[in-house]
């Protein structure tokens, strides 16, 4: 048995950007939540998806706002893009899919809990997302990303080939090169290689001398990376706690709770005539069973 945990912020991002515009019969834009609704059927087509959770952010700030100004926002955010949140909330709940919608923590932190809490209980826990701050809960094969898009699987050994360091060591890779989608800005002069050189060694940032005869490893410009670094130990810190998901997120469902039991008719069919989306309402291939009405 596996479970998968999809992510459905990037799903309706992909959706958004990735296929035509359409709107519902009172003219709202619903081609986002439209492409949610297929791709996750598709995904529940296949055999192996039997338990299933997605995560969403139902709110695009989190608690790291609070921490760092430079944090993600919504800003920029297309308006026709963010009206779809609670939109597509409300399509995977009529998919049947159990919905973790994060208001303090993000997404990727709900994802992250569930690995850590699941990933002795089941064959393997698949994170369906190619976040990169993710690979830092892979665990061997137990514990793996996937690109849905790409079609590529990324397991402890996959981390260490694309980005030259354990998985443990994400949040420090991520802390010196910084994440350009989460508003991270990293430390100047510190790329992916001189990064995953000395973290490969060291481990943790916080384990890097100051001194860069110390270092043992051949890098490009050891002295200015050790004065920028010297320089920005606090930034490089509080970074470091961005890069890194929580896994404390309070979710309520037990195991038994994910397993998927079909596509609810009545609700399914409601969403898809409010939303003008008669081409999908036969796409279910099993619906829930329903309650047996009175004798």
């Amino acid at each position: 048995m596996n479970l998968h945990v999809l992510d459905a912020t990037y799903e309706v991002f992909r959706a958004f950007f990735g296929r035509p515009a359409r709107t519902a019969p009172d003219g709202m834009e619903v081609g986002a939540t439209l492409g949610v609704i297929e791709t996750t059927l598709s995904l529940l087509r296949q055999p192996e998806v039997t338990h299933v959770a997605a995560a969403t952010d139902t709110v695009i700030r989190s608690f790291r706002n609070e921490l760092f100004a430079g944090y993600k926002t919504e800003e920029g955010m297309p308006p026709e893009l963010l009206a779809q949140f609670p939109l597509m909330e409300r399509a995977l709940d009529a998919i049947g899919v159990v919905i973790w919608g994060m208001v303090e923590f993000e997404a990727d932190d709900a994802m992250a809990t569930a690995a850590l809490r699941w990933a002795d209980d089941v064959d393997q826990v698949v994170l369906l997302s190619p976040d990169k701050d993710l690979a830092q809960c892979v665990i061997g094969d137990r514990v793996v990303c996937y690109d849905r898009r790409r079609q590529i699987l990324i397991d402890e050994q996959g981390v260490v080939a694309k980005f030259g360091v354990q998985p443990e060591s994400i949040p420090d890779y991520l802390a010196l090169v910084g994440d350009t989608a989460d508003g991270v800005p990293g430390i100047p002069g510190w790329g992916p290689r001189s990064a995953s050189t000395l973290l490969a060694k060291f481990g943790r940032v916080d384990r890097i001398p100051d001194d860069p005869k110390k270092w043992g490893v051949q890098v490009r410009g050891p002295d200015r990376l050790a004065a920028s670094l010297a320089d920005r130990r606090e930034d490089v810190t509080l970074f470091r706690t961005l890069t890194t998901l929580r896994r404390d997120v309070p979710l309520a469902e037990s195991l038994d709770d994910l397993e998927w039991r079909g596509v609810p008719r009545g609700t399914f069919l409601e969403l898809c005539e409010e939303l003008g989306f008669d081409d999908v309402r036969t796409r279910p291939h099993r619906w829930a069973e329903e309650p047996e009405g009175p004798s």
